[in-house]
């Protein structure tokens, strides 16, 4: 029997397939085990060159929060490792505490948030099993994924579009109580049906990459790829990379993907991607992507796989690869990024920008709308998981390790409440249809 405020069972009710009414009978726990860092810690990896972030991501039982009217409790039976919770780990560029003090100062729903630890998280997927009194679209034993975009209702700037609202914030990331753990709390407006062919740990691994790929691709707010158009996706096997390879060929795009080995070549072309180019064998010498003519070798590269220069780059390396990016676009191309995972500052030779009329579009996560849309492509089967590797809680450190040290393609998921891999499928035909490519990150 579980002792008092246990979560134990509950839980035992999510995993039997308990109906709402049913859950709503159990007690929520006032304790869970969740992965969290600790404010007293900032300041560890002072002189470290190497920043493991095992040294810094607890596993233990933490509070659970009071309940604001707009949110629900969802047990995270999945979650994944994004880059954002490595740098929430290594404290950097900013201690994420940074983040929550200033969340606590509006009022008494962000007090709840600024807490001597931070559980982290960005993506995940589960099973309601409360909600506050002004939801209304959702109930408890609703099969859920959840979006990291959290944002204010009563911000007038997220009627517009929510990522150009000041409020906006990466949960998980920006707040408390994210994805990994056997609970977490979100917003209504994080929730988005789970996809019913899928595993849990496949369902919870691709929110925040695809949509963000989305946004950048085929959304009214980046590139806007149009069919037949030629993009570039640097790092195509990654987290992002791997959904933006899929949504160019989904939408009539021409794919040209650059990998870092032959072995990742070869999962891109088993995506339906039918140009690759192996970085390794552009001869840049030492210098790698920041040769001086690194930019016309990846151009001729390009040119000789599709007869043309790309109009849309797919950025979010940064420092590494920015220069090369804006040099290879054609004329009135767009360079769309995200990110800058190795290095912020860039530097490129603005002449081929101004001069080529090319524009440089800065995109950060997404909307719910966007985060809804990508998440039917998902359910129809036209995009798929690239879940390749998958955790226990108890390890969420070494599943962060993995992505800190690039030892993954496509994502990396951690079972939270989960009992083990290949649970949740509720339409086991439709999976048996899409196997072979649910399954191709895996193999």
């Amino acid at each position: 029997m579980a002792h008092p405020g246990s979560s134990d069972d509950l839980l035992d009710a999510v995993r039997s397939g308990a109906s709402g009414p049913e859950l709503q009978e159990l007690d929520l726990p006032t304790r869970f085990r969740a992965a969290f860092t600790l404010k007293d810690e900032v300041g560890i990896f002072e002189g470290h060159t190497d920043k493991d972030v095992r040294r810094s991501l607890h596993i233990g039982e933490v509070d659970m929060p009071e309940l604001a009217p707009d949110e629900c409790v969802v047990a995270v039976m999945s979650a994944a490792i994004n880059f954002n919770t490595v740098w929430s780990a290594i404290f950097e560029p900013v201690p994420t505490f940074a983040f929550l003090e200033k969340f606590g100062r509006q009022g008494w729903h962000g007090a709840r948030h600024d807490l001597p630890y931070h559980v982290l998280g960005s993506d995940g997927a589960g099973v309601v099993v409360r909600i506050g009194p002004g939801v209304k679209n959702w109930k408890a034993g609703d099969k859920v994924v959840l979006s990291p975009s959290y944002m204010d209702q009563e911000d007038h700037g997220s009627y517009d579009d929510a990522m150009m609202s000041e409020s906006q914030l990466a949960w998980g990331f920006e707040t408390n109580f994210g994805s990994l753990g056997e609970f977490c709390i979100v917003k209504a407006n994080q929730l988005i049906r789970k996809p019913a062919h899928l595993t849990w740990e496949e369902a919870g691994a691709s929110t925040l990459c695809a949509a963000t790929a989305y946004r950048m691709l085929v959304g009214t707010h980046g590139a806007r790829m149009k069919q037949g158009d030629v993009v570039l996706v640097w790092g195509a096997t990654g987290g992002l990379g791997s959904y933006a390879t899929q949504l160019v060929k989904n939408g009539g795009g021409i794919p040209v993907a650059v990998v870092s080995s032959d072995e990742k070549a070869a999962i891109v072309r088993a995506q339906g991607c039918e140009h690759v180019i192996n970085r390794n064998d552009l001869d840049l010498g030492e210098q790698g992507l920041r040769h001086p003519k690194a930019g016309r070798i990846l151009g001729e590269a390009v040119r000789r796989l599709v007869g043309e220069d790309p109009g849309i780059v797919f950025e979010y390396l940064g420092r590494e690869t920015f220069g090369a990016s804006v040099y290879v676009a054609k004329r009135g191309g767009k360079i769309v990024t995200c990110g800058s995972s190795t290095g912020f500052r860039h530097e490129y030779d603005n002449r081929f920008l101004w001069m080529r009329l090319k524009s440089i579009i800065g995109s950060h996560g997404f909307n719910y709308h966007e985060a809804v849309e990508t998440n039917r492509l998902i359910a129809l089967g036209m995009i798929h998981p690239t879940l390749s590797r998958v955790f226990p809680l108890d390890e969420a450190g070494e599943a962060t390790r993995a992505v800190q040290r690039n030892q993954h393609v496509g994502k990396v998921a951690v079972l939270c409440a989960a009992t083990a891999e290949g649970q949740g499928v509720d339409d086991p035909a439709r999976r048996d249809r899409l196997a072979d490519k649910l399954t191709l990150y895996r193999r």
